[in-house]
Protein backbone atom coordinates (compact mmCIF):
# COMPACT_ATOMS: atom_id res chain seq x y z
CA UNK A 1 0.00 0.00 0.00
CA UNK A 2 1.42 3.59 -0.30
CA UNK A 3 -0.12 6.90 0.95
CA UNK A 4 0.01 9.33 -1.73
CA UNK A 5 -0.85 13.47 -1.71
CA UNK A 6 -2.81 14.64 -4.79
CA UNK A 7 -4.41 17.65 -6.41
CA UNK A 8 -7.47 17.57 -6.96
CA UNK A 9 -10.49 20.22 -7.90
CA UNK A 10 -12.66 20.80 -5.35
CA UNK A 11 -16.04 22.16 -5.49
CA UNK A 12 -15.27 25.32 -4.57
CA UNK A 13 -13.45 25.09 -8.04
CA UNK A 14 -10.21 26.19 -6.18
CA UNK A 15 -7.17 22.89 -6.25
CA UNK A 16 -6.59 21.39 -3.02
CA UNK A 17 -4.34 18.63 -1.41
CA UNK A 18 -5.69 15.35 -0.69
CA UNK A 19 -4.69 11.69 0.22
CA UNK A 20 -5.33 8.15 -1.01
CA UNK A 21 -4.21 4.84 0.15
CA UNK A 22 -4.09 2.71 -2.71
CA UNK A 23 -2.14 -0.71 -4.05
CA UNK A 24 1.42 0.23 -5.19
CA UNK A 25 0.39 -1.62 -8.42
CA UNK A 26 -2.10 1.22 -9.13
CA UNK A 27 -0.36 4.12 -8.04
CA UNK A 28 0.60 5.76 -11.09
CA UNK A 29 -2.97 5.02 -12.51
CA UNK A 30 -4.42 6.68 -9.41
CA UNK A 31 -2.37 9.44 -10.05
CA UNK A 32 -2.75 9.73 -13.72
CA UNK A 33 -6.52 9.69 -13.71
CA UNK A 34 -6.84 12.14 -10.52
CA UNK A 35 -4.90 14.46 -12.41
CA UNK A 36 -6.94 14.24 -15.61
CA UNK A 37 -10.06 14.75 -13.35
CA UNK A 38 -8.48 18.07 -12.50
CA UNK A 39 -7.45 18.76 -16.03
CA UNK A 40 -11.50 18.41 -17.10
CA UNK A 41 -12.27 20.35 -14.18
CA UNK A 42 -14.53 17.15 -12.80
CA UNK A 43 -15.00 18.92 -8.96
CA UNK A 44 -14.00 16.34 -5.96
CA UNK A 45 -15.59 17.77 -2.99
CA UNK A 46 -13.32 15.83 -0.05
CA UNK A 47 -10.33 13.20 -0.39
CA UNK A 48 -8.89 11.77 3.06
CA UNK A 49 -8.12 8.54 4.18
CA UNK A 50 -10.85 7.04 6.12
CA UNK A 51 -9.19 7.02 9.45
CA UNK A 52 -10.15 10.56 9.93
CA UNK A 53 -13.83 9.46 11.07
CA UNK A 54 -14.34 7.80 14.00
CA UNK A 55 -13.62 4.25 14.03
CA UNK A 56 -12.49 4.43 10.48
CA UNK A 57 -16.26 3.73 9.57
CA UNK A 58 -16.69 3.69 5.97
CA UNK A 59 -20.66 5.05 6.48
CA UNK A 60 -19.70 8.83 7.69
CA UNK A 61 -16.97 9.08 4.70
CA UNK A 62 -19.83 8.53 2.28
CA UNK A 63 -22.06 10.58 4.45
CA UNK A 64 -19.56 13.25 4.11
CA UNK A 65 -19.06 12.97 0.40
CA UNK A 66 -15.40 11.86 1.01
CA UNK A 67 -13.87 10.15 -2.21
CA UNK A 68 -11.31 7.16 -0.69
CA UNK A 69 -9.54 3.99 -1.94
CA UNK A 70 -8.53 1.47 0.73
CA UNK A 71 -10.65 0.72 3.70
CA UNK A 72 -10.10 -3.15 5.16
CA UNK A 73 -13.74 -4.42 5.02
CA UNK A 74 -15.59 -6.93 3.43
CA UNK A 75 -18.13 -6.64 0.28
CA UNK A 76 -21.82 -6.02 1.62
CA UNK A 77 -23.79 -9.02 2.80
CA UNK A 78 -20.34 -10.94 2.26
CA UNK A 79 -17.31 -12.74 4.12
CA UNK A 80 -15.37 -11.68 0.97
CA UNK A 81 -12.60 -8.76 1.20
CA UNK A 82 -13.68 -5.52 -1.03
CA UNK A 83 -11.21 -5.00 -3.66
CA UNK A 84 -10.67 -1.58 -1.33
CA UNK A 85 -9.26 -3.95 1.23
CA UNK A 86 -6.28 -4.47 -0.99
CA UNK A 87 -6.47 -0.62 -2.68
CA UNK A 88 -7.86 -1.40 -5.41
CA UNK A 89 -10.83 0.38 -5.41
CA UNK A 90 -11.95 4.24 -5.24
CA UNK A 91 -15.03 5.57 -4.40
CA UNK A 92 -15.89 8.89 -5.97
CA UNK A 93 -17.94 11.67 -4.23
CA UNK A 94 -20.11 8.38 -2.87
CA UNK A 95 -23.00 10.57 -1.29
CA UNK A 96 -23.74 12.44 -4.82
CA UNK A 97 -22.97 8.71 -6.23
CA UNK A 98 -24.65 6.20 -4.03
CA UNK A 99 -25.00 2.25 -3.68
CA UNK A 100 -27.76 0.63 -4.07
CA UNK A 101 -28.79 -3.16 -4.45
CA UNK A 102 -31.81 -4.92 -5.13
CA UNK A 103 -32.64 -5.37 -1.70
CA UNK A 104 -33.05 -1.11 -0.86
CA UNK A 105 -29.31 -1.56 0.79
CA UNK A 106 -28.76 2.07 -0.02
CA UNK A 107 -25.12 3.58 1.06
CA UNK A 108 -25.29 6.37 2.28
CA UNK A 109 -28.08 6.09 4.06
CA UNK A 110 -28.27 9.49 3.57
CA UNK A 111 -28.07 9.43 -0.16
CA UNK A 112 -32.08 8.62 -1.21
CA UNK A 113 -32.34 12.13 -3.21
CA UNK A 114 -29.43 11.20 -5.36
CA UNK A 115 -30.96 7.75 -6.50
CA UNK A 116 -32.44 10.46 -8.97
CA UNK A 117 -29.68 10.46 -11.84
CA UNK A 118 -31.65 13.09 -14.13
CA UNK A 119 -30.17 15.87 -10.77
CA UNK A 120 -27.07 18.14 -12.23
CA UNK A 121 -25.50 18.57 -8.83
CA UNK A 122 -21.52 18.76 -8.54
CA UNK A 123 -19.69 15.29 -9.10
CA UNK A 124 -22.63 13.35 -9.97
CA UNK A 125 -21.17 10.54 -12.32
CA UNK A 126 -23.32 9.37 -15.76
CA UNK A 127 -22.13 6.57 -18.03
CA UNK A 128 -20.32 8.25 -20.98
CA UNK A 129 -19.31 11.19 -18.98
CA UNK A 130 -15.12 12.20 -19.28
CA UNK A 131 -15.06 11.49 -15.46
CA UNK A 132 -16.33 8.00 -15.95
CA UNK A 133 -13.69 7.33 -19.00
CA UNK A 134 -10.83 9.04 -17.42
CA UNK A 135 -11.16 5.58 -15.42
CA UNK A 136 -12.90 3.15 -18.15
CA UNK A 137 -9.87 4.05 -20.69
CA UNK A 138 -7.11 2.85 -18.22
CA UNK A 139 -9.04 -0.45 -17.67
CA UNK A 140 -10.67 0.36 -14.42
CA UNK A 141 -14.45 -1.13 -14.18
CA UNK A 142 -17.07 1.48 -13.38
CA UNK A 143 -19.82 0.17 -10.63
CA UNK A 144 -22.34 2.77 -12.55
CA UNK A 145 -22.76 0.01 -14.98
CA UNK A 146 -23.27 -2.47 -13.36
CA UNK A 147 -27.30 -4.63 -12.50
CA UNK A 148 -27.01 -5.41 -8.70
CA UNK A 149 -25.55 -3.84 -6.81
CA UNK A 150 -25.48 -0.25 -8.94
CA UNK A 151 -22.13 1.28 -7.51
CA UNK A 152 -22.15 4.84 -9.03
CA UNK A 153 -19.52 6.00 -6.56
CA UNK A 154 -17.13 2.76 -6.94
CA UNK A 155 -14.03 2.24 -9.53
CA UNK A 156 -12.11 -0.71 -9.57
CA UNK A 157 -9.03 -2.10 -10.89
CA UNK A 158 -7.93 -6.34 -10.06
Amino acid sequence: MRRIDIDFLGFDGVVHRGQLVVNADVVDDVIAIVDQLRQIRYPIEKMQTVEKYPGAEDELSMQDNNTSAFNCRALPGSAAWSLHAYGRAIDINPLVNPYIDAAGDLQPSTAGRYLDRTRDDLGLLHAGDAAVRAFTDRGWRWGGNWRNPIDYQHFERD
